[in-house]
Formats: C-alpha cells, structure tokens, sequence
C-alpha cells in the first residue's frame, strides 16, 4: 500500500504563516458527546481566525465580510470535525488532529486540515465518494446524495464546494506498523 493524493491537495503548507494546530481524543467520549464540542470548536477556530483578518474601520462592509468569513470557516470546521471524529478509527494510538491556517501568498486562503485514522475498508469507501466527487458535477451529486438519504452521504463536502466554492484535498497514507489502517487528511482551502 502507498500514498494516494486526491483532489487540490497542498503537501507543503508554507513556512512561516499563522497557523493553530488542536489534537483530540477522539475515542475518549461517546460520539454523541463529542458533537457539541465538535461546534465548540468550530466557533473557536472561526474566531480564531478573525484575529488575523483586517478590518478597515472606514468601510462600512469590513465587519459583514469578516462575520460572512467566521461563519464559512465555522461550517466547514464543523463538517470536518465531525466527519473525522464519525469515521476515526476505534485505535486511541493516533488522536485526531485539527488545524487551521492562514495563507496570505498568493492570495489570501485558509486552510482547514484534519487527519485522523480510517480502517481500510472505511478508506476504502471513502476513497469511492472522492472519486465520484471529482468526476461528477457537484450539483447533480448533491442532488442524487439527497435522494438516497445515506447517513455516509458527503454532503457537507458538498456544501463546501456548493455553498463556498471550497477546493478539496485528501491523501491517504499507510501506517506501517498497523496495515490495516489508514492515516487519512483532508484539506479544505477557502479563498478570500
């Protein structure tokens, strides 16, 4: 088994910029219980965030576009958080990692990542959704992921994509000393 990259995937983020990085448990609470810090965390992020986004006091939009970036960046750090923590593996050996970074070359982005550990026949098909994902117009996709109203549906990456014209990136790398699981990241870049 060897490395796989799918989609708008940055293998090095630059040097040099501001980042927050989190881990989590992900085992160490019932998933139900996870979900409220799941968006507990996506608020702090998105607030995060806000710290390093200019706001010109002489434009009367600087505060509706900040609001409007804190609420892109809390959906799709939600999305992400919840996925990771849904689909973790049940080993406690790797925790889930959460980060957030912000970009200003070339243009202005943030860069969500989360990583966290799938069993391979969980890689597997999760592998199957990027797939269909990159080939199929994203419309149409949402369309029919609606109808068949499949728990393991994608559609918050969807969304992103839809709803926030978000660029997705995945890789999937085998952890040599547990073959039969994945260490699985996924990247999300909204641009400014």
């Amino acid at each position: 088994m060897k490395e796989i990259i799918f989609g708008d995937y940055l293998h090095d983020l630059p040097p040099g910029h501001d980042y927050l990085d989190l881990g989590f448990s992900a085992n160490s609470r019932p998933i139900k219980n996870r979900w409220r810090n799941n968006l507990l965390s996506a608020y702090f992020v998105a607030d995060y965030l806000a710290t390093f986004l200019p706001i010109d006091d002489d434009d009367p939009q600087a505060k509706r576009r900040q609001q409007d970036y804190k609420g892109s960046v809390s959906y799709v750090a939600n999305e992400l958080l919840e996925n990771t923590m849904k689909f973790h593996s049940p080993s406690d050996e790797y925790p889930v990692r959460f980060g957030i970074h912000f970009i200003e070359e070339p243009e202005k982005t943030i860069v969500l990542m989360s990583r966290n550990t799938v069993t391979l026949e969980a890689g597997d098909r999760f592998q199957a959704f990027i797939q269909e994902l990159l080939s199929s117009d994203p419309q149409e996709l949402y369309i029919k992921r609606m109808e068949e109203n499949n728990e393991d549906s994608g559609l918050g990456f969807l969304t992103m994509i839809i709803d926030y014209s978000a660029k997705l990136g995945w890789k999937f790398e085998p952890i040599p000393e547990h073959p039969q699981l994945f260490l699985a990241t996924t990247l999300v870049q909204l641009v400014l």
